[in-house]
């Protein structure tokens, strides 16, 4: 789909299908709307008045121009307030009308949308995600794949003339949430840890990124216990992924993102099993790693002035003769021990020695994404990703990419008191405790294995990885969850 940065108005452009941006305050009719009207004979007041047109956020409708009309035909989104535009709500507003385009069978597209914020290039960014992430169709393991006899192909952005860098920013970000998408999508039968690994190298060799995939045997010479120990049970073998983004002059910081990899997740002999269970869909165990190859992809074409290590141990979490019991002492790269009560509390094992790696690369901040627990769902739903972090800068700084981006993410506490719960009598600590707070307590697990200086956030993503109706520019499926805001958060430290 081809974006343009256009000097037309919605008075002047022609083409299929012409969609504009109203809010509440927009009616009655005035200005520029008015002249529209007046051009198109009355039938964009007759079409507010037949749909009962409010300008209520999302809504939308649609009529068709007659005789010899420069656009076919006329759509109307809501944008809510005025004092509510959002570049979020433009998003959404975009991803409307390029479904309501692709329903109504319009090759090209014409939106006219206000400015938000006296900010041309962020509101040109925001309309070109919102359009090419709601037009993002994973047909690829369909034998009959659906398709319209006219696709969308063309999408003007009215009166955003000379935003061409925008766009060009919007589509690499939006490369990466694809990647993303795709990635947790596919099923653990194609994406395997080998498959995660073969990605990773063929980022770096499009985008010159360093690649180091890591085996069993390194991994066991590093010390790697908790990860192989998750590992040992599958006939797959664990791929240990380190991707380096280096940029051409003195980096202004060091950072690192490590993506929990798991490809699928049995629960080892704690097998998930009984309503509920959700193990058929365990494929999305690694939306983390997922998410973490995504921002190496887009922030390697983007290119900030920013060192940006990309890592996930990525394994399977199965059963067999050589499974990981309950009860076994495993000992992680940093020399901790970890009882495991819990086969199926794997996640945060491959993430420990995952976060001791990083550590060792000496870095300014760590920020590791996991969907990790069940308990981040039971507190804050599918739509919300939970934050943990003990540095107010970090936090900071991660809460501002995200409302950015309009991923939404909401602040936990780390209740220090709560560790207690995972005192072992044999180890150092357990990898579970107590049900109440589990996801407080998968975070101070994590704690464990990061230097106290060094600033380190949590992200338990299990929530928003995934989707089952249509949302905004989400489809049904796999989100992608994550790319943006660590795009994000990594620009704003260039």
């Amino acid at each position: 789909m081809e974006f343009v940065a256009s000097d037309k108005s919605c008075l002047t452009w022609s083409g299929d299908c012409l969609v504009i941006g109203l809010s509440e305050e927009s009616l009655p009719l005035t200005g520029i709307l008015a002249d529209l009207n007046r051009q198109c004979s009355g039938l964009l007041q007759e079409l507010i008045d037949e749909s009962e047109f409010t300008g209520k956020a999302d809504s939308t409708a649609v009529i068709r121009l007659g005789g010899d009309a420069a656009v076919r035909k006329l759509g109307i989104v809501g944008l809510g307030g005025s004092d509510e535009l959002s570049l979020e709500r433009l998003r959404r507003a975009a991803a409307s009308a390029a479904r309501l385009a692709k329903k109504e069978k319009c090759a090209t597209l014409g939106i006219s949308f206000p400015v938000w914020n006296n900010s041309p290039a962020l509101t040109t960014q925001s309309l070109v995600e919102g359009s090419l992430l709601a037009m993002h169709q994973d047909s690829r393991f369909k034998s009959e794949p659906e398709k319209s006899k006219v696709e969308l192909e063309t999408v003007h952005l009215l009166e955003q003339v000379g935003q061409t860098a925008a766009i060009e920013k919007a589509q690499k970000i939006c490369a990466g949430v694809i990647l993303a998408r795709e990635l947790v999508a596919a099923p653990p039968n194609v994406v395997t840890p080998a498959k995660l690994a073969e990605t990773a190298a063929e980022i770096a060799q499009a985008h010159g990124l360093s690649v180091e995939i890591l085996e069993r045997d390194d991994c066991e010479k590093r010390g790697m216990g908790a990860y192989l120990g998750v590992a040992q049970a599958s006939d797959i073998p664990p791929k240990f992924i380190h991707l380096t983004y280096q940029p051409s002059g003195t980096p202004k910081r060091k950072l690192a993102i490590v993506g929990k990899g798991l490809t699928f997740d049995s629960g080892g002999l704690n097998i998930k099993a009984g309503a509920g269970s959700s193990i058929e869909m365990m494929k999305i165990d690694m939306g983390g790693a997922a998410a973490t190859l995504g921002a190496a992809k887009a922030i390697a074409q983007l290119q900030p002035d920013v060192e940006v290590h990309f890592i996930s141990a990525a394994t399977e979490n199965m059963i067999s003769g050589h499974a990981l019991h309950p009860g076994d002492i495993l000992t992680a790269s940093n020399g901790k021990t970890i009882e495991v009560n819990n086969t199926d509390a794997e996640g945060r094992l491959t993430l420990a020695d995952a976060l001791v790696f990083a550590n060792q690369l000496k870095v300014d901040a760590i920020v590791d994404l996991a969907t990790l627990t069940g308990a981040c769902i039971v507190a804050l739903g599918n739509d919300i990703g939970a934050m943990f972090t003990e540095s107010r800068d970090l936090a900071k700084s991660l809460m501002t990419a995200a409302e950015t981006t309009g991923e939404k993410l909401w602040q936990m506490p780390m209740e220090e008191k709560y560790f207690e719960g995972l005192k072992s009598v044999v180890a150092d600590m357990k990898n579970t405790g107590p049900r109440a707070g589990g996801s407080i307590t998968a975070a101070l697990f994590l704690k464990q294995f990061v230097n106290k200086e060094t600033d380190w956030a949590h992200l338990d993503i299990a929530g928003p990885v995934w989707t089952e109706k249509e949302s905004g520019y989400d489809n049904p499926g796999a989100t992608g969850y994550g790319v943006r805001t660590l795009v994000q958060w990594v620009l704003a430290n260039s």
